[in-house]
């Protein structure tokens, strides 16, 4: 394993996470790590008030495995990954520690041990973070669905395109689109035509995203459920569908070799190898970019809903209601975007 070099083990201190990690004494991390509560699992939660209380039992589990109130800003998993130590890594993921924390160079441990070569300890955090993805989102659902529940029902359209005074035809390979968006109870539904990049060329087709807050009425689909539509191939599936499967090794493996073999990026600076020791410093100008024709409009439901045959039938959304409430306009804001040079 690696050592810390000329390194103050005293600055850790204040945090006993770091300090174990840091000396590398696996017994005292164990111990302090069996006094926390164990992650919530998926299916534990069921009601807003368990969600809430799992949320604040995670907070405090951060407060311990995730401070960053060291130098470098370093959380124990990054002080782990530098060091080599693919024990501590694997004991601190299992605790529930948040790989995708940034430290003060804004890179999280995976980035860190995909830079450094450390692909053992590239996988064991991979291993672990879709499991821990989806624990997340079971845990907070019960709320969200319930705080929707109790917002009001509306509609929304968001039409947005680009236009510069800069760069000359910007509008017409910049994305734009008008995104359709009802919401109902708990579900959400939003329609768009913006479907992917492929170089310079906009791939179109006309979708819709489905979110069933509750499920559905008939229990087939459950809660929490994201169903994507494509009208044009009459085709539906279910866009969380394995989100809670325990990947393979052979898929790990190959996630960890894809990392390895794409470009590493700090977010707000330009793309870097990820030898970023042989990255020049990075000067950036100022360009002038003109953000045209931003709308937004919010329309209420209609007292009664039409049904519309292209969807599930428990949603009653209705496509062609009036604009009962009010419209929202902002256009001609001049931006400052940061290029890299």
């Amino acid at each position: 394993m690696a050592q810390f070099v000329g390194v103050d083990h005293a600055m850790y201190a204040h945090s006993q996470v770091h300090a174990a990690v840091a000396q590398q004494d696996h017994a005292a991390l164990r111990r302090i790590l069996s006094t926390l509560p164990q992650p919530v699992r998926p299916g534990e939660v069921s009601t807003e008030s368990q969600s809430l209380e799992a949320e604040q039992q995670a907070d405090d589990v951060s407060k311990v495995i995730d401070r960053r109130d060291v130098p470098g800003r370093e959380t124990p998993l990054h002080v782990a990954v530098r060091l080599g130590d693919g024990d501590a890594v694997e004991m601190l993921m299992s605790a529930g520690a948040d790989w995708s924390l940034q430290n003060e160079q804004g890179w999280s441990a995976l980035q860190e041990a995909v830079c450094a070569r450390e692909e053992e300890i590239a996988v064991i955090i991979t291993r672990h973070y879709q499991p821990m993805a989806w624990a997340k989102w079971c845990r907070r659902l019960p709320r969200l669905a319930a705080t929707m529940q109790r917002m009001r029902d509306f509609y929304m359209e968001i039409t947005f395109h680009f236009e510069s005074s800069v760069i000359p035809f910007i509008g017409r390979i910049a994305p734009s689109d008008t995104y359709r968006i009802w919401k109902r109870g708990s579900n959400l539904r939003a329609d768009m035509t913006l479907a992917g990049f492929d170089g310079f060329r906009i791939h179109r087709s006309d979708q819709s995203f489905l979110f069933l807050g509750n499920g559905s009425e008939d229990g087939k689909l459950a809660p929490g459920t994201l169903c994507v539509l494509t009208h044009k191939d009459k085709e539906v599936s279910n866009a969380l569908e394995g989100a809670g499967v325990q990947p393979s090794e052979a898929e790990i493996m190959q996630e960890v070799t894809a990392m390895s073999r794409t470009n590493m990026y700090r977010p707000g600076d330009h793309p870097v190898h990820i030898s970023r020791e042989n990255s020049a410093p990075i000067s950036k100008s100022q360009l002038d970019m003109h953000f045209l024709c931003s709308v937004l409009h919010i329309k209420e439901f209609p007292e009664k809903l039409k049904l519309d045959n292209s969807l599930a039938q428990d949603l009653n959304f209705d496509l062609t209601s009036e604009d009962r409430s009010c419209f929202i306009e902002s256009e001609g804001q001049v931006l400052n975007i940061g290029f890299a040079q």
